[in-house]
């Protein structure tokens, strides 16, 4: 029996059903910071703190993440689906109004309003098929009380 790997549609589809979290992730760059919309994000090791997310090598933010010592992963709130569909925007000016922002350590854009920031120092990047997997060692964090945004089924959902 010959195994195949299905089609990216229905691989699409199956994963669509997966709810998950949504992040944004940051970096600083020389031409300026770059950052994009994930739910990719996850938890790797406590031993030590290891996180990672995964990014499109041939997205518009990889070249910067690709160069950056360190990276901010920004848990978003309930009340942040404009944050996630600005970062999720191709063409534009993702760090213009109405998002708020300011520099954070080790220069990493830190957005406003999130309910956990963490800025990480990237400790591996992996190719993955087109993909790469970035794992990083969380070096400080701060976080606030309330819910998260979740996405599930193409859509942006507020936890119950």
């Amino acid at each position: 029996m010959t195994v195949t790997a299905i089609e990216p549609d229905l691989f699409r589809q199956l994963l669509r059903r997966h709810a998950a979290g949504v992040v944004v992730i940051t970096a600083p760059g020389p031409s300026g910071p770059a950052g994009f919309t994930a739910t990719s994000f996850t938890s790797v090791s406590l031993h030590p703190p290891l996180v990672s997310f995964c990014l499109d090598r041939r997205s518009s933010s990889w070249p910067t993440v690709e160069a950056a010592g360190h990276v901010g992963v920004h848990v978003l709130a309930d009340a942040q689906e404009q944050v996630a569909r600005q970062f999720a925007t191709s063409g534009i000016d993702r760090f213009a109004a109405p998002t708020r922002w300011r520099s954070g350590p080790h220069d990493v854009p830190v957005l406003d309003g999130a309910l956990a920031v963490l800025v990480c120092r990237v400790v591996e990047r992996v190719h993955a098929g087109d993909h790469a997997i970035v794992l990083a060692e969380p070096v400080l964090g701060e976080h606030r009380e309330g819910l998260p945004l979740l996405y599930h089924m193409g859509r942006y959902l507020k936890a119950a």
